[in-house]
């Protein structure tokens, strides 16, 4: 296969350059870690995000100069995350979060980011996503109330809106569809309840979808292209991030920290349309995508207009990272074979 031209910055070419691409601080987040002094933890550290989250954390406050410790929680099911963090000089603590007594055990933090969820499998075992999504993130936000949090939740809090429209906005109604994103409702909830009764200041990132070149929407259209699967466009449209900016905002976000807590939308403010995005992949790529089904006319979509008067827009544009991934995945780049389910529409994971 014929790698793509690119007409903008070169992509990254190999996993350790991604790696540092990712994990790298800009004076924003070097100045939002002077501004939020104190040890940082960051729980379930282990998953696709984590570990290049809790980099760009540690670089960031070795720029600083300062002492504090980073640490990174995870039950770490690969040996190759933790040795990667320790030789960041990130300190590595292997805990399972699903037990009361091992979340009491955990080192004291003045910052925490909360990762920790599940999403696929819902479907076949719900109660186990409803007590990973709001019994645990309960518990930790109770062990770490004189702290301040960052968690994570997820833009599928959100109802389907109007393909043409902008999305969903911070203050709309959480009315979505499915056990998986109610669930995540119910965590937002319940560290709503806590930040209220103890005065923690909290930030909720509802992130949709970030993309790292080894998963991502982008990386899932561009597999089914060059694999000769069918692209689904049902669901019309997404928004996407390059994910060392999620990683960029969320750690910006420690600043934004309040009681009762902020939501603030992380993703590219681009409505990008999947059969778009499609035909420039095949272009770049060198084959043309086979799609399949009618554009609904509704999708899953996040106004980002709160995000960008905090934090500014994104630095890698979507156009960018459209080439970016062409570019890793016609190199065989590595693949995380952790597909988003982006076309799902029903809620059901």
């Amino acid at each position: 296969m014929e790698e793509p031209v690119l007409v903008n910055d070169s992509p990254p070419r190999d996993d350790d350059e991604l790696e540092e691409r990712l994990s790298r601080p800009s004076s924003e987040v070097i100045d939002a870690l002077r501004r939020t002094p104190g040890d940082v933890i960051v729980l379930g550290a282990g998953g696709k995000m984590g570990p290049s989250l809790t980099a760009m954390l540690r670089r960031a406050a070795d720029a600083l100069g300062d002492a504090r410790s980073v640490m990174a929680v995870s039950r770490f099911s690969s040996p190759d995350v933790p040795e990667r963090l320790e030789r960041y000089g990130i300190r590595v603590v292997r805990a399972e979060l699903g037990d009361r007594a091992a979340i009491a055990r955990l080192p004291d933090a003045a910052n925490v980011i909360y990762m920790a969820g599940q999403k696929f499998g819902t479907r076949d075992l719900p109660s186990l996503t409803w007590a990973v999504n709001t019994l645990i993130p309960a518990v930790v936000a109770e062990r770490y109330a004189a702290s301040r949090i960052v968690a994570f939740s997820t833009g599928n809090v959100y109802p389907l809106t109007p393909a043409t429209g902008r999305g969903s906005r911070e203050g709309d109604a959480l009315t979505p569809i499915g056990e998986y994103a109610n669930s995540c409702v119910g965590r937002e909830r319940v560290l709503e309840h806590v930040s209220r009764t103890h005065g923690t200041p909290i930030a909720i990132i509802r992130l949709n979808y970030a993309v790292d070149l080894r998963y991502g929407v982008l990386v899932d259209i561009a597999h089914r292209i060059v694999s000769g699967q069918p692209v689904r466009v049902d669901m019309g449209f997404v928004n996407v991030i390059w994910q060392g900016d999620a990683n960029a905002q969320a750690i910006r976000a420690l600043t934004s920290a309040a009681s009762p807590p902020v939501a603030i939308n992380v993703t590219g403010p681009d409505r990008l349309s999947v059969r778009e995005a499609a035909e420039r992949l095949g272009h770049l790529l060198g084959t043309a995508p086979i799609l399949e089904g009618a554009e609904a006319p509704d999708a899953l979509l996040s106004d980002t207009t709160f995000a960008q008067s905090v934090f500014g827009p994104p630095t890698i544009s979507t156009d960018v990272l459209i080439q970016w991934v062409a570019s890793w995945v016609a190199r065989g780049g590595t693949r995380l074979g952790k597909p988003t389910k982006f076309e799902v529409r029903d809620g059901r994971f």
